[in-house]
């Protein structure tokens, strides 16, 4: 599959609806070690609206936002958090241990990363005692917005340019995250929330997966009036699965948190 080609633009389109579930893990997240002056990493960083709410949470920490995409640390240098330090890494190959961290913190990130169980497990061996990881990922793989595209991709017309494996990117259920969090020698603490977004404007579910979900799709249709056609036939599958209410669109997203404190 394609890595994703990211538009920080469109995935800020709803910053504060992707943000939300981000504050709701990190309220669960204790008094890190070094606190008020904790070291904490940002895996998956984005644009940097994630590294702005850790900022916020610990004023003074030794901040550093990483991801791979280079356009989306642009933006998180200019518009994110600009205080933090960044690095452009692959969170597959990526080793915390030698940042010593009070914290690793990972927004909506392990779903893009194959065999991310392993990679969680090392997060969490590469912590101190009372050290943090917190993690949370959508949940919504088997909702309308994920299997419709699954079954667009499969169709007679698209499944030449786009193949018919399904898009890179899923989880596991709450409960393997416990175990592997135990398993390394954390306290864990994993839950699910299904957050009922009401989402506005003409075609908003397209627009929202057209930040995340969508971006392996689109990187592979290079010629603009199929990409065009690709999207119209989309949004009206997506219309009829997500019909419109005199507020808006109710879009219902599940998350699934995990937090590991090391004993």
């Amino acid at each position: 599959m394609t890595s994703p080609v990211w538009d920080p633009a469109q995935y800020l389109r709803f910053a504060d609806e992707r943000t939300r579930p981000l504050r709701d893990l990190l309220a669960r997240v204790p008094a890190l070690p070094n606190e008020p002056a904790p070291t904490v990493l940002d895996i998956g960083c984005g644009p940097g609206n994630s590294t702005a709410v850790l900022r916020e949470r610990w004023p003074k920490a030794r901040l550093t936002g990483l991801d791979s995409s280079a356009p989306m640390l642009e933006a998180a240098r200019t518009d994110g958090e600009p205080t933090a330090d960044y690095l452009l890494a692959d969170a597959r190959d990526y080793d915390p241990a030698p940042a010593a961290p009070d914290l690793i913190a990972s927004n909506a990130t392990l779903q893009w990363v194959d065999g991310h169980l392993a990679v969680l497990a090392r997060w969490a061996d590469a912590l101190g005692p009372g050290g943090v990881v917190a993690v949370q990922v959508p949940g919504n793989f088997e909702a309308p917005s994920h299997t419709l595209l699954a079954e667009l991709r499969r169709s007679a017309r698209w499944r030449d340019a786009l193949g018919g494996d399904a898009v890179r990117g899923g989880v596991h259920p709450p409960g393997r995250y416990l175990d592997v969090l135990a398993g390394a020698g954390c306290a864990a603490d994993v839950w699910e929330t299904t957050y009922s977004t009401l989402l506005p404007g003409p075609d908003p579910v397209l627009e929202w997966v057209k930040g995340t979900a969508l971006r392996p799709v689109l990187g592979r249709l290079a010629d603009p009036a199929d990409r065009a056609a690709f999207l119209a036939e989309y949004g009206r599958l997506l219309r009829e699965a997500y019909p419109a209410g005199p507020h808006g669109t109710v879009f219902p997203f599940r998350r699934i948190f995990a937090v590991g404190v090391r004993r």
